[in-house]
């Protein structure tokens, strides 16, 4: 495996690529990012992974200094998933000057949900998205894999590479989930025994809101804000502080209608267990 540390190497070691497969991510990589990693392998001519961690996603009371840092470890991972090359620039290498230039999604999409409890968080990841498919599949095109887990941002992705006409494929790759149904998370990492054991109300409140939901559609908005009302309870009266526990379509993350068939939804969940927030999402 190629590591590169700035663009100008990056170039060098996708010299002759046609078809990059990339995976961004920033670091401290558990095997949800590796299944990401052999997904990318079956797409493209060269499989790249990007480690950065990114300032401008954080929020000023966010643990970006304190976000794990595991270089090492993830050069093994990647380079034992078949990763051809990696990116892992230092900030100064992707951000030589203050990045006065940003991009602003799309309102109606990225400032709901993590966009209303996270403000600017898509905007951050955005201009790094954009820098980095710059760099990495600027030159040919190619595919990116971004875990479905993050719902929200491979949707505000996608919006973003369709509006600014990107030769970019952006792939889904599925929620890897440990065997009692947790979704598989770097933050994962922060809970205590205790409340490792607990975190798995999370998926399992978002699956019995899917399912009263499928129970009594087509539900009125007052049946729909009951029925979030109720899984917030439940979570709140086991020791969580939620943020949103809803169903959303697909397509866009905003409230389901009468003639929005099963099949086309996504219940969504978003909530603090301690000092770790989760999130995690089941289409239904």
């Amino acid at each position: 495996m190629h590591i590169a540390r700035t663009p100008d190497e990056l170039r060098a070691a996708l010299a002759g690529r046609q078809h990059p497969a990339f995976v961004p991510t920033m670091g401290n990589l558990h095997d949800g990012h590796i299944a990401l990693v052999r997904q990318a392998r079956t797409l493209g001519d060269c499989t790249v992974a990007s480690i950065f961690v990114n300032r401008l996603q954080f929020l000023p009371h966010e643990d970006f200094d304190s976000y794990p840092r595991t270089f090492a470890a993830d050069c093994a991972a990647l380079e034992a998933a078949g990763c051809d090359v990696l990116f892992a620039p230092r900030e100064a290498d992707l951000y030589p000057e203050p990045q006065t230039f940003r991009v602003q999604p799309d309102p109606a999409l990225a400032d709901l949900l993590e966009g209303r409890f996270r403000p600017g968080f898509f905007g951050g990841v955005c201009t790094v998205v954009l820098k980095l498919f710059a760099l990495v599949l600027g030159r040919t095109g190619g595919t990116a894999v971004f875990g479905q887990k993050d719902y929200q941002q491979l949707l505000v992705v996608r919006r973003m590479v369709q509006q600014f006409a990107l030769p970019v494929q952006v792939v889904a790759g599925a929620t890897q989930r440990a065997p009692d149904g947790l979704a598989l998370s770097s933050r994962n990492g922060y809970l205590s025994p205790a409340e490792r054991a607990e975190a798995t109300a999370l998926p399992q409140a978002l699956a019995r809101l899917a399912t009263a939901w499928a129970a009594t559609a087509p539900a009125t908005p007052e049946a729909q804000a009951a029925l979030e009302a109720e899984a917030l309870h439940t979570l709140r009266a086991r020791g969580w502080e939620p943020d949103y526990l809803t169903v959303r379509r697909r397509s866009d993350l905003l409230p389901p209608t009468a003639s929005d068939a099963p099949g086309s939804l996504v219940a969504l969940g978003a909530a603090k267990l301690g000092r770790t927030r989760l999130i995690d999402n089941l289409e239904c």
